[in-house]
């Protein structure tokens, strides 16, 4: 065989292999995962805002936050990145009260998310804190991380 030729075809199958290990290794989103993060993510942010307004007593267990969440539709399979993830989040507020949030989430393929909810329901972007202080509201949008391998 010719020495040039045998390097071409070397090369060439070197370059498929990494192109073929290229997708390897890389998180799954899937619907499972993401409500699995979503959930307490939301719950531990919704105690920082009970303590920002001096609200005592908020606790992550007493919330109890779900999720449910979908992409695209029913005729959307629940799996992959994209921005065009829904997720209802079902939680009790800090009155008490049974709440259900339709939260806008874009899942990114490195197993990371950004979710923005209802302002109705969660309050504006920054919020008057219990000392007069306009402060970020940590649940207005807020981003976390989900496990890719369970």
């Amino acid at each position: 065989m010719n020495p040039l030729r045998t390097s071409v075809l070397a090369a060439g199958l070197a370059v498929a292999a990494a192109a073929s290990l290229a997708g390897c290794g890389q998180p799954d989103v899937t619907k499972t995962r993401l409500e699995r993060a979503i959930g307490p993510a939301f719950a531990n942010l919704y105690v920082q805002r009970a303590d920002l307004l001096g609200e005592p007593g908020v606790t992550v267990a007493g919330i109890g936050a779900s999720a449910a969440c979908d992409r695209g539709g029913p005729e959307v399979a629940d799996v992959g990145p994209g921005p065009d993830w829904i997720c209802m989040i079902h939680f009790t507020d800090d009155h008490g009260q049974p709440q259900d949030g339709k939260f806008e989430v874009q899942a990114k393929a490195d197993a990371t998310y950004v979710a923005g909810g209802p302002s109705k329901l969660i309050g504006q972007a920054t919020l008057t804190d219990s000392h007069g202080h306009d402060v970020p509201n940590p649940v207005f949008e807020f981003d976390g991380a989900f496990d890719p391998d369970h």
